[in-house]
């Protein structure tokens, strides 16, 4: 997509799929269950039959928001059961970014902001309450309560630059929580 008036973007927020809790473990170390890693191949085949393919994808370094990414991409090239689809080749710029773990809606918003102009969709996957926040900060009219459950999806509109995106500025199309 190329920069110009009336450009449209896309912006998808996931939460992290569903991770364990075992005693010991760091937080930032928890690894997906079996659902989890299940949802998040389901997520990425949503994403993909809807056409929502990431240019460049934003992520957590926790372990259950890495494992999350990777189920996704399983899902979105089609895996071991499902046809492929037009993924882009080499696949998504992946960036893994200390900042989004436990971040505010105020620093995931930073990290989109510094997304090139060029890009036309983003996924951010990322932790609540944070990534729930930012779905909210970016159109409060269509705010959830309850926020993003696990491997709960969020789509985005944004008709301005990434560097430009603010509260109430992107209005949510599409919400979506991946079950497998």
């Amino acid at each position: 997509m190329t920069e110009g008036t009336g450009t449209e973007r896309t912006l998808v927020l996931l939460r992290h799929a569903k991770a364990e809790s075992p005693p010991g473990v760091a937080d930032a170390e928890r690894p997906l269950a079996v659902r989890g890693r299940a949802d998040a191949f389901a997520a990425g085949a949503w994403l993909a039959d809807h056409g929502y393919l990431p240019t460049v994808v934003i992520c957590s370094p926790a372990a259950r928001t890495r494992q999350t990414w990777h189920g996704v991409a399983l899902g979105l090239s089609g895996g071991a059961d499902r046809p492929a689809v037009d993924v882009p080749v080499g696949g998504p710029e992946v960036r893994y970014e200390p900042t989004a773990y436990a971040a505010s809606p105020a620093e995931l918003l930073e990290l989109v902001r510094a997304v090139d102009r060029a890009v036309s969709t983003v996924l951010l996957v990322a932790h609540n309450p944070g990534v729930s926040l930012l779905s909210g900060l970016l159109d409060p009219g269509r705010v959830d309560e309850t926020g993003l459950r696990t491997a709960g999806l969020a789509v985005h509109r944004v008709r301005a630059a990434w560097a430009d995106l603010g509260p109430g500025a992107a209005p949510l199309v599409r919400a979506h929580t991946a079950r497998r």
